[in-house]
C-alpha cells in the first residue's frame, strides 16, 4: 500500500537574507514535490531564490538541484533521488528599488510544503 504525506515546513515565515528551512527526514518517499506559496513580498522587485538540499544525517548538506526563482504566487517542483533528508535553502535579494515606506531589508512571507509518497 503507497504512503502519502504533506508536511508544512513553514508557516507564515517571513524571510529575508539567508535562510534554510528545517530539515526533513524522507528516507521512506519514492516522491517528493515542493510547494512555495508567497503570501506577501516587501515590495515588487523583492526576488525569492531557493536550492534543494539533502543530507545523508540532518546535519551536512549539499545542494541537490540547481538554484530556482520563486517569482509567482503558488509554485511547485519535483525531487528526485534524494536519500534521507530534504531542507529548502534560499535567498531573498531586493530586485529593485525598496517599496514606499519601507526602509528594511527586502522580505518575503511564505508557506512551504514538502509533500510525499512512497
Amino acid at each position: 500500500m503507497r504512503q502519502s504525506l504533506t508536511a508544512v515546513l513553514e508557516r507564515n515565515r517571513t524571510l529575508s537574507g539567508e535562510f534554510a528551512t528545517e530539515p526533513y527526514e524522507v528516507a521512506w518517499a519514492a516522491e517528493a514535490r515542493w510547494f512555495v506559496r508567497t503570501l506577501e513580498r516587501s515590495g515588487a522587485g523583492a526576488r525569492l531564490k531557493v536550492t534543494t538540499q539533502v543530507s545523508p544525517d540532518g546535519l551536512h548538506w549539499c545542494d541537490l538541484e540547481p538554484e530556482r526563482e520563486v517569482a509567482g504566487e503558488l509554485e511547485t517542483w519535483t525531487s528526485a533521488e534524494f536519500g534521507g533528508w530534504l531542507r529548502l535553502k534560499g535567498t531573498v535579494d531586493p530586485g529593485g528599488a525598496p517599496a514606499e515606506g519601507t526602509g528594511g531589508p527586502a522580505s518575503v512571507k511564505v508557506m512551504i510544503y514538502l509533500a510525499l509518497k512512497s
